[in-house]
């Protein structure tokens, strides 16, 4: 157990309460909108499935809100580390000059800010394939005749990659973790910056109940228009929804898997993973590992804390939605799995609510989808079956089969207020920083531009989170192939491929929405228009050339694009 954190229960509780309350009062309205006449079975199955979604959206839009509240602040801490820190970069089949570059680039940053001593960098290879292995370890050898900082870079290369990144990971902490009281885990696309990385260290060092530290990455290098879409929503959206997760996180935090730093000692007596029995998707090994490693080191008495206010910590984003599709395929394998850790023994309560919370995260697309589709079930149902006013009995008062329009358009206005609150509190916040000073307005045009089309991409990605979930549950496994980091374009022949039953849906929904009314058409036209285009759509998002034009009309700029981080540019 560790200290009580009063004002941390304190948010806990108001988020809490307020979510409930919020998650009553709409699914009220929801009920009277249905119950002008007796409840069908239709309507009851509409009620439930609007009951969870609207909880799930509320609890969403309420902790961002508490972000936006808390205001932003960046507290530095002078000095030089004075234990060491290894900062570790798995890689599996991936671009060897991006990884080398980007290790290189930090370490000499480092070294200039007169920390170098204080850190290692150790590239830890579970590439299987012999090119990219035998090009890994040339540019390594290039790498450590740097004369300042290459008896700081170490290569290892595991000739077999059991239980792949969480097995790199305690591959080394077994073999070299007793030498660094902490490590730093990144990503294969992972930047920080030395400032930021000294900021962590000290943190810890200061603090010796801390087990991780979970930085807040920002997105840059965004090429593409889903790429800067989603560094955009990330820059501008971004803060608030960690200053809000910090607020109520408390010392039970998460851990993204990357871009955090953590005390060896707490990693190596709690984080080791089990494999689960059976077969996957829901047995052998945890793909989303990371959720559970911060379970296990919180349930060893460790704290696990967010640093939102430490600036300087990047990744990329996925180039195109075939790879965006890919990478979300195996997450939401790892986040089934969490159903069967939910019962885990003494974890602690908010560890349960982040695996519960990514289980959630992935079962919101196919319950959206059937509530669209209930909607419509009972639209088609007015439409086929003639109105029965008096139920078979003798009355002079008939019951109108009908639902209350004009609550019913109050209630859908007020449900996507609630849902893009989260982007109308980060637009507010970061406008009122200094960051925005002369972009403000293009920051106006880009949030448009960006809920245009993640409008426009975000039925496909439900169709495509949904078809994960079936797959999932009818015991497909998604396997573990290498990221495609960087790609110009998507061929056409493979957009036609990946999207073409999107289309289909897409134009089969548009048909029996037609037949039944054009009002119900009009009202899902927002929804068909993205699939019913998912083709074209898929390749613009797709295309490094769109994104140029994009950056050339001056839509979706962050303040990193305008003056990049020399970080980046090193």
């Amino acid at each position: 157990r560790l200290r009580g954190e009063p004002v941390v229960r304190l948010a806990r509780t108001g988020l809490a309460a307020s979510a409930l309350l919020l998650t009553i009062a709409l699914s009220h309205q929801m009920w009277l909108v249905l119950s002008v006449g007796e409840l069908t079975g239709v309507e009851k199955v509409m009620l439930g499935l609007f009951v969870i979604n609207i909880a799930w959206i509320g609890f969403g839009a309420l902790s961002p809100l508490m972000g936006f509240f808390l205001g932003h602040g960046t507290r530095t801490t002078p000095g030089i580390p004075k234990q060491r820190t290894a900062l570790l970069m798995p890689t599996y089949n991936e671009d060897p000059a991006r990884i080398l570059g980007a290790a290189c680039a930090m370490m000499r940053e480092l070294e200039a800010r007169g920390a170098g001593d204080a850190f290692d960098m150790f590239i830890l290879s579970d590439t299987t394939s012999a090119a990219v292995w035998i090009a890994e370890e040339a540019i390594v050898d290039a790498a450590r005749a740097d004369p300042v900082i290459g008896h700081r870079i170490f290569y290892r290369h595991r000739s077999k990659n059991l239980r792949r990144k969480a097995g790199n990971i305690h591959d080394w902490v077994e073999r070299w973790g007793a030498a660094y009281p902490f490590m730093l885990v990144l990503d294969a696309d992972s930047l920080m910056q030395a400032e930021c990385i000294v900021e962590l260290a000290l943190r810890m060092e200061r603090d010796d109940k801390l087990g991780i530290l979970q930085t807040a990455p920002q997105l840059i290098g965004g090429v593409t228009p889903l790429g800067r879409v989603q560094q955009f929503a990330s820059r501008i959206y971004g803060p608030v929804l960690t200053r809000g997760l910090r607020a109520w996180f408390g010392n039970a935090g998460n851990y993204w898997g990357h871009n955090a730093i953590m005390r060896t000692k707490a990693f190596a007596e709690c984080g080791g993973l089990p494999e689960l029995p059976g077969k996957p998707p829901f047995g052998g090994l945890i793909l989303s590992h990371d959720f559970v490693e911060a379970a296990f080191v919180r349930r060893g008495g460790w704290a696990v804390r967010m640093a939102d206010d430490i600036p300087g910590s990047y990744e990329h984003a996925p180039p195109n939605l075939i790879e965006l599709a890919s990478r979300d395929r195996r997450w939401c394998q790892g986040n089934l799995q969490h159903v069967r850790l939910l019962g885990t023994s003494r974890l602690h309560p908010l560890s349960r609510l982040h695996l519960a919370m990514g289980v959630m995260s992935y079962l919101a697309s196919p319950l959206w989808l059937l509530f669209l589709l209930s909607g419509m079930a009972l639209a088609l149902h007015a439409y086929l079956v003639p109105p029965d006013y008096f139920h078979g009995r003798w009355s002079l008062f008939p019951d109108w089969p009908r639902i209350d329009p004009e609550r019913a358009m109050a209630l859908f206005g007020v449900c996507m207020l609630v849902l893009y609150a989260p982007k109308l509190f980060g637009t507010a916040a970061f406008l009122r920083g200094s960051d925005s000073r002369g972009l403000r307005g293009r920051t106006i045009l880009g949030v448009l531009a960006e809920l245009i089309l993640s409008a426009l991409v975000a039925p496909i990605m439900m169709l495509v989170q949904t078809s994960s979930v079936i797959q999932i549950l009818t015991g497909r496994d998604s396997g573990w192939s290498a990221q495609a980091r960087d790609a110009d374009r998507v061929p056409w022949p493979l957009l036609w491929r990946f999207h073409r039953r999107h289309m289909l849906v897409g134009l089969l929904l548009g048909v029996i929405a037609g037949a039944i009314s054009w009002r119900l058409l009009a009202w899902m036209s927002p929804a068909l228009l993205g699939l019913i285009l998912a083709v074209p759509l898929s390749g613009f998002m797709g295309s490094a050339a769109a994104g140029r034009w994009l950056a050339r009309m001056g839509m979706l700029i962050t303040p990193e694009e305008r003056d990049p981080p020399p970080l980046a540019a090193d």
